[in-house]
């Protein structure tokens, strides 16, 4: 069965709040989702991506948000891309990042940013795949609020 590709809607919260913890675990910080399915209802408004699915099976997800970057202006934030392991090297994470790029290239951004960690080379050579460069320059910097 091949996999269709749609936004975000609030029925899909309790199936992503399951696939972020999957990739809190594959990105070895297992802990760090304090996430919920109530708070994303809540904060509906700032949800934005889209997910990859099988029949009622999320078996992926990508989500996103407006940025505005000073040296170039509006833009798109990829927050997460994310494919369940048994779904990689199937075309799900190319299409799921393509609909990021036609949203934003819909919506006149001038780019897309995001972070690899540095540890996952099959991400970065993928990234690198689609013409993306990875720098390795920024670091990152949270500040809990």
């Amino acid at each position: 069965m091949e996999a269709k590709f749609r936004k975000i809607k609030k029925t899909d919260f309790p199936k992503l709040i399951e696939l972020f913890k999957e990739f809190a675990t594959f990105q070895r910080m297992p802990g760090k989702v304090t996430n919920t399915e109530k708070q994303m209802l809540q904060e509906s408004d700032y949800v934005n991506g889209f997910v990859a699915c099988q029949g009622r099976e999320v078996i992926g997800y990508v989500t996103c948000f407006f940025a505005y970057y000073t040296w170039i202006g509006k833009s798109l934030y990829m927050d997460d891309l994310y494919v369940k392991p048994q779904f990689r090297g199937q075309g799900v994470g190319t299409k799921l990042i393509n609909q990021v790029i036609e949203f934003g290239q819909a919506q006149n951004c001038k780019k897309l940013h995001w972070q690899v960690s540095e540890w996952n080379q099959p991400a970065i050579d993928f990234y690198k795949s689609i013409g993306a460069s990875v720098d390795g320059v920024e670091s990152n910097c949270d500040l809990p609020l």
